[in-house]
This record gives C-alpha cells, structure tokens and sequence, in this order.
C-alpha cells in the first residue's frame, strides 16, 4: 500500500484534537474512516460529512473493542490516539486512582485494540499501526504525573507489537508528539503545534516506514537535549514542575 487512498483506517478519539485531525487527513487523501468515541455523536458533522463512519468504541472496554473490529472487519490501519491526562502528581496525587484511569486508557486502551484489531490487519494484508504518544515517553516528566509512564509504557509495547506482527506484514509507528492545540493543553503557554500538521507528519511516517518518528520541533528538541545531557535535562523538568507548584499553589 503506497498511498492513503488504498487504506480503510480507524482512528480512536477521533472526536477531537489530534484524532479529529487525522480522520479529516485521512479522508482528504482517499481513506475510508471509522472515528472511533466514546460517543459517536460526538464525531464532528464535518467529518460525517466528508465520509467518516461514527464508531462507538471505548477502549477500555474489551468487549465494545471486539464489537468493533468484528463490525469494522476492512480495516487495514488502526491509529491508536484515544488518551487521557489526569493533570495528578504521581507520588502527590490528590486522586490515588488518576495514573491507573491514565495507564487504563494511554497503555491498555492501545494493548486492547491492537490485540483485537491484529487479526483483522493480518487478514487484510498486513497493514498498519499508529500509536500516538507524546514527549513525556522518552523521558520522564514530572508534571505530568501519570500520563508520562502510561506513554512510556506504550512507547515500548509499539516495538514488542512490531516485532509480534512482523510475520504477517503490520507496520507499526510510534509518534512523539509535543505541545500541540487541543484540548489537553489549554493550559500551557508558548508554541503549539496544529492538530492537522500532527496527523500529517504521522502519515508520512508510518508510509516510510519509520519505527518511532519526532512529529515536531518540540520532540525533535526534547530528544536533542536528551540526548546532549540527561541529567541536565531531568533537572529542567524537576524545574518547571516546582515552578507549576509555586505559580498555582500546589
């Protein structure tokens, strides 16, 4: 498959941000689209419009997963992008259940829908796998307490995927992502990224081929630094979480 055109995807929190984003890139290019919410309703008109296929799909729920790939048996691209951010401190959480609802939905909700989505990519020739992560799964950030393990941990179950279904064909790509202008980061100041250059620089990557790609320059930045100095690195973060402390009163 060399082009967009020849692939039937389904894309997880397709209601919004970045998932909404690769649903409206995917059928510019010629994709059949399932968007996948927790509430179908909640799938933007434009993108019924353009074409795209409401699916209810929680993907913390094992069995509306399989319903999901029993019904939507053409798929031959999953994008795993449906995730969660708690904004808890780990340790100093004041809710001890906000990093098991963060590893629940950003690690298990992509095991569950790659486990039952694996037949269906084999049966259709291989196909591919999009896992949508962040900055936070290559280094460990403070301040966002349980959402960077949860990425961390799905940063390592994209290589143990590739590497299982190697035999039948499935690429699998790994996308760190930094500040981007959703939801999510309403909070942080500075430079964000555009949903929509996020899905296509996520595209062009799993069309490469590539196993983990940088989507933007905050990613290709924080790699850099990590790279350089990691311990200098981690110290910044300790910083900027101590900072977030003392400005909101934590």
């Amino acid at each position: 498959m060399s082009d967009l055109k020849d692939f039937t995807a389904l894309v997880t929190g397709a209601n919004r941000g970045i998932g909404a984003a690769f649903a409206a890139e995917l059928l510019a290019r010629g994709a059949k689209v399932y968007a996948g919410a927790r509430d179908p309703g909640s799938v933007p008109a434009e993108l019924v419009d353009a074409g795209a296929l409401p699916v209810a799909l929680d993907v913390t729920d094992r069995a509306q997963v399989a319903k999901a790939a029993a019904d939507c048996a053409d798929v031959s691209l999953l994008v795993n992008n449906a995730g969660y951010f708690a904004g808890q401190r780990l340790v100093m959480a004041d809710d001890p259940d906000a990093a098991r609802a963060e590893m629940e939905v950003n690690y298990f909700g992509p095991l569950n829908t790659t486990r039952a989505f694996a037949p269906v990519l084999g049966g259709n020739g291989g196909g591919a796998i999009i896992n949508v992560l962040s900055v936070a799964a290559i280094a460990p950030t403070p301040f966002m307490g349980g959402y960077s393990p949860s990425k961390a941990a799905t940063l390592y179950l994209s290589g143990i995927t590739r590497a299982e279904l190697e035999p039948q064909g499935t690429r699998v790509t790994a996308l760190i992502v930094g500040s981007v202008d959703t939801r999510m980061a309403g909070h942080v100041d500075g430079v964000k990224e555009k949903p929509s250059d996020i899905a296509k620089a996520g595209l062009k990557a799993m069309l490469r081929g590539e196993h983990v790609a940088d989507t933007d320059w905050m990613a290709v930045d924080a790699r850099a630094r990590l790279a350089r100095d990691p311990a200098r690195y981690a110290r910044g973060l300790a910083k900027l979480l101590h900072a977030t402390e003392l400005r909101t009163g934590r």
